[in-house]
């Protein structure tokens, strides 16, 4: 092939290489990049081409930053995405359960696109998923979408749901469920889609356990409950996605849960000082056995003060918790 034939990409093969291999303790000279234009190539050029070229990126907005002198050259200054970024993101893959091993992996290594080799490589170093409790349901993704879909277009969904059996295989309720999709939440590392069903009402699904999601030509049923900030509202109120009735109760803390409280409820509720050790707060909550453990799990350091019939169920949940031993 002439080498000729390949300029009109030279630029594209210049910032590729640039994005790849640049950074501040390692710029690139130019000729450096002819010789990998010429090698990988194919294509001859000049050094007043590749400046250039670095300029006309440089104008178009790519962050290319010149270093002058004898030990100078080019490196790509700023990206999408900061190291410390794309560590977040990162460790927000790894540590999701919801996203299976392969996915995790997959995501991972397209996260790890967004800076240099170098930083790459460092980066994957420190990665483990394997070993990991991951989700064993690799259609996760495409039921996200389904979802997100079936949200904008304002239409309900139908779908299968299954439960796991103690042979570690799926066994799916004999029904086809029927849904309004109002948003998805991640709760207890498990996402969760929020919705309103005709025989459940308001109701939560794990969506790692959905298949088969359609969208139907009904338009989704009105819920005011789930719409706008009531979303939010609805899903600060649930302990991982378990319903129940909404009350509001009061609670007593040790002091050394204040920490624990902001995390769950949020630095905008009022904590009351109760005593030199011990602090008073109300939420309004959905009462169920997974706020009353969360409850139960800090002994002595926490107690429902009110109303009653939350404190009764709470007695009633150790009673039949001891019964056990």
């Amino acid at each position: 092939m002439p080498k000729s034939d390949n300029q009109k990409l030279k630029i594209f093969y210049i910032l590729d290489y640039l994005e790849r291999n640049s950074r501040e303790d390692n710029p690139i000279r130019a000729g450096e990049l002819i010789a990998m234009l010429d090698r990988d190539h194919n294509i001859a050029c000049e050094r007043k081409t590749v400046y250039s070229d670095i300029a006309a990126l440089q104008e178009y907005g790519v962050d290319i930053i010149s270093l002058p002198g004898k030990n100078g050259g080019y490196y790509i200054g700023s990206r999408n995405f900061e190291l410390p970024e794309l560590k977040l993101l990162i460790d927000a893959v790894q540590s999701s359960r919801y996203l299976t091993e392969k996915k995790s992996k997959e995501l991972i290594e397209k996260l790890c696109q967004q800076c240099n080799e170098h930083d790459a490589k460092l980066m994957c170093r420190s990665i483990l998923v394997s070993g990991r409790v991951k989700s064993m349901n690799e259609t996760i993704y495409y039921n996200v979408d389904s979802i997100q879909e079936a949200i904008t277009q304002n239409r309900q969904i139908s779908f299968r749901y299954f439960d796991w059996d103690l042979g570690g295989q799926r066994r799916y309720r004999e029904k086809e469920y029927l849904a309004s999709p109002y948003g998805l939440c991640q709760d207890n590392e498990n996402c969760y889609l929020l919705a309103f069903s005709p025989r459940h009402g308001i109701t939560s699904y794990r969506v790692d356990r959905m298949t088969d999601i359609r969208l139907t030509k009904e338009a989704r049923t009105p819920c005011p409950e789930l719409t706008g900030k009531a979303l939010t509202q609805h899903a600060n109120r649930l302990f991982q996605m378990y319903s129940g009735d909404t009350v509001d109760v009061k609670m007593r803390f040790h002091r050394s849960l204040i920490n624990v409280v902001v995390d769950r409820f949020g630095k905008d509720i009022m904590l009351i000082p109760d005593g030199e050790e011990h602090f008073n707060f109300t939420v309004p909550v959905a009462v169920s056995p997974m706020f009353l453990s969360w409850v139960i799990g800090f002994g002595s350091k926490a107690k429902i003060l009110y109303p009653q019939a939350v404190v009764d169920a709470c007695k009633d949940l150790c009673q039949e918790a001891l019964s056990q031993y």
